[in-house]
């Protein structure tokens, strides 16, 4: 197996699964940005909510966020909530950004506010739930 920081076999994907670590072949999936800089998030494109929140939790950067992404769930706009796991869609109607890393952006800000809310089922669980 070669080493994942010297994929010289411009194939390596086409042959191979891509899962080249310990972890990748534990989750499953490969970890692009591992060797795509083109992956990792651009900082200057923050949105201001998530400028904001990175600084109330005293982040210097973007933590446990930087691998959500803006996918597509039944043809619409979705990000991925490992809580749940499921798709949360994009509200209808919301106009997105041609570019990638803003789309992430958004998919981030999102991800957050949905976890935040009363709607989350995790709130739901809680309220049924919870001892005290």
């Amino acid at each position: 197996m070669s080493n994942p920081q010297d994929v010289s076999d411009i194939d390596h994907f086409l042959k191979t699964d891509g899962l080249d670590t310990e972890r990748e072949k534990v989750i499953g999936q490969h970890i692009g940005y591992r060797y795509d800089v083109n992956l990792l998030p651009d900082y200057k494109r923050l949105t201001p909510f998530l400028r904001k929140y990175i600084e109330k939790m005293g982040w210097e950067d973007l933590n446990w966020m930087e691998d959500i992404h803006l996918g597509y769930e039944e043809g619409r706009a979705a990000v991925f909530d490992r809580n749940i796991n499921g798709w949360v869609q994009v509200p209808e109607g919301m106009k997105l950004p041609d570019n990638q890393q803003d789309r992430d952006m958004i998919a981030r800000e999102l991800l957050i506010k949905f976890q935040m809310s009363k709607h989350h089922p995790l709130v739901t669980l809680r309220e049924a739930y919870a001892k005290f």
